[in-house]
């Protein structure tokens, strides 16, 4: 059992958010792809091994190394601290920057091109128990969050995962849902690593009857060729940015740092894909037409002719996941 100890600060400090980001993502759809035994999943493990396949013809080298993996909580302590125990008799946990690789790649081929469907529901989870918490309070909010997960002031128990104790000690909760924790009811990380604050990921289902299933569809391949030309997290805020936002709402809503934000959107801003604009005391961006062109696939590089050379030049500066992986290796 996981338990999360509050204080009154703790309560006052605890927020929704929709996610922590594509590295996490990529930690917990791993966690999918090498269990199986899901039949709601099935669909979306196929598209995504086909896409691992393209990448990596010989398949063994990915198809080797997550056998080794162990729970996404292993994975995440990893990646957070540097250092993880074997996963299993004679079982050679990953290098941190292996496991980087390893949850970027399940990113780029088994949540990027389902982001946008991935990013609503999640959204809409953040908006409904947002509703609890103002008629309800916090309480309500963390007594509500699954069947498995009780609030028994001041403790949150999580029944499910291997025993852990966190104390929080006035730094608040991060609660984030996901749709990569099937037959789990959350999994906590001590330290998130842009906030350093604690995080709950509770469990949420990948349909309801609010939402179309997230994968009744196959995926969104323009989704990918975009994520290629500007990097993930920037294709995810060009995405996200189609409705005007602020800086800080577009670091929520993709689970970054507000300075990760403000330099992603410099790099479109400058690039001619959003545009930035003072309202009151509040700067909000959005998407310029040839942004929206670009997330259309109208300048992919296809029969609609070649990326304009502006792009070209500008290279849209590094690719996000070089940053974590540089950082990986670095620690």
């Amino acid at each position: 059992m996981q338990t999360i100890h509050f204080t009154t600060s703790d309560l006052a400090r605890t927020r929704l958010q929709s996610t922590l980001g594509p590295l996490a993502e990529g930690v917990f759809a791993l966690g999918v792809l090498t269990r199986s035994g899901q039949a709601n999943y099935a669909r979306w493990r196929g598209e995504t091994l086909g896409r691992m396949r393209e990448r990596d013809p010989g398949g063994t080298t990915f198809a080797q190394r997550t056998r080794e993996l162990g729970a996404p909580e292993e994975l995440m302590f990893l990646l957070e601290h540097g250092t993880a125990a074997p996963s299993g008799p004679g079982a050679r946990p990953p290098h941190r920057t292996e496991a980087t690789r390893l949850a970027l790649e399940a990113w780029r081929s088994g949540v990027a091109p389902y982001w946008d469907r991935i990013s609503r529901r999640l959204e809409a989870e953040c908006e409904a128990r947002g509703r609890t918490a103002m008629t309800g309070g916090v309480e309500r909010l963390l007594a509500t969050l699954h069947p498995k997960v009780v609030w028994n002031s001041p403790v949150l128990e999580i029944h499910d995962g291997p025993d852990r104790e966190i104390r929080l000690d006035g730094r608040g909760l991060l609660l984030c849902p996901s749709v990569f924790l099937p037959g789990r009811a959350g999994l906590v990380v001590e330290s998130e690593r842009e906030s350093a604050m604690a995080a709950l990921v509770f469990s949420v289902s990948a349909s309801s009857p609010r939402d179309s299933d997230v994968w009744d569809a196959p995926a969104d391949t323009s989704a990918e060729a975009l994520s290629a030309l500007v990097g993930q997290t920037r294709a995810a805020a060009l995405r996200t940015l189609t409705a005007a936002c602020s800086t800080s709402q577009l670091a929520e809503r993709l689970g970054i740092s507000s300075a990760g934000a403000s330099q992603h959107t410099a790099v479109l801003r400058h690039s001619g894909l959003i545009t930035t604009r003072r309202v009151r005391n509040n700067v909000l961006h959005t998407v310029t037409p040839l942004g929206m062109a670009l997330l259309d696939g109208r300048l992919s590089g296809g029969p609609a002719g070649p990326v304009p050379e502006a792009l070209s030049i500008t290279r849209l500066a590094a690719e996000p996941a070089a940053d974590l992986l540089q950082e990986a290796a670095a620690g």
